[in-house]
């Protein structure tokens, strides 16, 4: 891990559990935007350092949390993960503890995730929706129960169905309590929060096998048709995939948010 990498501890103001963060902060920063990245399902707070570098050369900070761990099997908390309400506030916490704490730009903080991270950017972004700029997802699961009924026929090889049921409590028809969790974490069902965030970026790649991209334009029809005022759509020629250069070069262009080096955007909106 890179030596201007500091690793955050933030205690949760529902359980009072301490969670981690890995978090960037830029040298002498004043004002900084800030990108929140959210890990992707099998992943945990050291998924998006690849990407670190993005933010680095644009002078912006970076935080990275770990909300309760993968949605995994092995998690022995992974109940409290796969977009629970423990996992969605420990993102708000950790923003909000390097809002008090660092010279960020409160007006200008970007959610951004892939997979498993895009499905948390939408439930974050639903969650506490006046707290973004922007949320930006990428091959989000926006539906448990219908990603759960593909995954266990055209994407059985991918093997996701006994996490999500581990992650769940059972399949969605074991029980009432079950189902319910499986529609309070899905993105589907909290359309009218989703209403009210600022902008909203949707990507999925059109050969997407392990999440269906049918399932991000259907989110999207629904928010369009509600008539969401700054929506966008990019169902790009690829696969299960997050392209955070293209990523941060969207964000570049966004009305407002300025790079702190100096450059300007490649292209515009």
């Amino acid at each position: 891990m890179n030596e201007d990498v500091q690793e955050l501890t933030v205690v949760s103001s529902m359980d009072s559990s301490p969670e981690k963060s890995l978090f960037y902060f830029p040298e002498n920063g004043e004002n900084v935007p800030l990108v929140v990245a959210l890990h992707a399902w099998s992943h945990d707070r050291f998924n998006h350092l690849p990407h670190l570098k993005f933010a680095r050369e644009r002078g912006w900070a970076m935080l990275m949390p770990e909300f309760r761990g993968c949605n995994l099997v092995k998690n022995p908390r992974c109940t409290e993960a796969c977009g629970s309400e423990l996992a969605r506030q420990d993102i708000v916490d950790a923003v909000e503890y390097v809002r008090k704490n660092y010279r960020i730009d409160p007006e200008h903080v970007i959610l951004f995730g892939a997979s498993g991270g895009g499905h948390m950017t939408l439930l974050t972004a639903a969650w506490r929706p006046e707290l973004w700029y922007c949320a930006s997802a990428w091959c989000p699961v926006t539906d448990l129960i219908r990603w759960y009924d593909f995954a266990g026929k055209e994407g059985a090889k991918y093997g996701y169905v006994p996490h999500i049921e581990k992650c769940l409590g059972g399949s969605p028809d074991s029980s009432a309590e079950v189902r319910e969790e499986y529609c309070d974490r899905s993105p589907i069902s909290h359309l009218d929060d989703l209403m009210k965030v600022n902008i909203l970026m949707l990507q999925h790649g059109k050969h997407d096998d392990v999440v269906p991209y049918t399932f991000t334009a259907e989110l999207y029809c629904e928010l369009e048709k509600r008539g969401h005022p700054h929506l966008y759509l990019d169902l790009f020629n690829g696969v299960h995939a997050v392209y955070a250069e293209e990523a941060f070069r969207k964000f570049d262009r966004l009305p407002g948010l300025r790079r702190m080096d100096g450059a300007a955007p490649e292209y515009k909106i």
